[in-house]
């Protein structure tokens, strides 16, 4: 899965194989939030720019068009025209952004959309669902992403949420991957290292991650 080609001190490069090929790291992954990049570059544009890996955003795939739109045509890989790796974030960082448009239960993260304001409510396994319904080859475990600066104690409290919801992530994207419907069924899970700006938080929490 990953190789380590090069270190240095603390710096690494390596490459990291997926089914769909491989990229190497460190590097420069294309944001595609919806499936496309702003500019009207085009996913064969992207292959003569030697593009490795595409990031896709979740809670956007979600609103529209629709994970369950994605997955009846096969998947993102198809729906995008692009088969080389693809990434898909959790959703978390909208917890983020959306600030003023969500509240956050230990359950999961309950949202009014930006685009009509209708109510949606996302958790670990609902994430799960979605990225499992685009079948991506990396899907990250859903977090909360806190804003900077945030106090201490709150971003030691989130981070341990954060820890509770990956482990029911894995659990779900386990179930899902067993399904005979799974559009991907080595999709792989990704956790995300959060921690805000305090050095011992992000390594107590990486630790814990690993």
């Amino acid at each position: 899965m990953y190789t380590l080609l090069k270190q240095e001190n603390k710096a690494r490069r390596g490459r990291f194989a997926t089914l769909r090929g491989s990229f190497e790291t460190p590097c420069f992954m294309n944001v595609a939030t919806q499936g496309a990049i702003k500019g009207g570059i085009s996913s064969l544009d992207l292959e003569d720019l030697k593009c490795q890996v595409e990031l896709c955003n979740t809670y956007h795939l979600h609103i529209r068009p629709g994970d369950l739109v994605i997955k009846e045509l096969g998947g993102l890989h198809k729906f995008i025209n692009w088969n080389k790796p693809i990434l898909t974030d959790s959703g978390g960082f909208q917890v983020f952004s959306l600030a003023k448009l969500r509240r956050i239960k230990e359950e999961g993260v309950y949202f009014n959309s930006h685009v009509d304001g209708r109510k949606i409510f996302m958790g670990p396994e609902e994430s799960m669902r979605i990225q499992s319904n685009l079948g991506s080859d990396i899907a990250m475990a859903f977090d909360e992403c806190v804003e900077s600066p945030a106090a201490y104690e709150y971003v030691k409290n989130s981070c341990e949420r954060t820890t509770r919801w990956l482990y029911r992530s894995k659990e779900e994207l386990l179930r899902l991957n067993s399904q005979p419907s799974a559009v991907n069924k080595n999709q792989l899970l990704f956790g995300i290292n959060q921690g805000g700006i305090y050095k011992d938080l992000r390594i107590e929490h990486m630790n814990k991650i690993a």
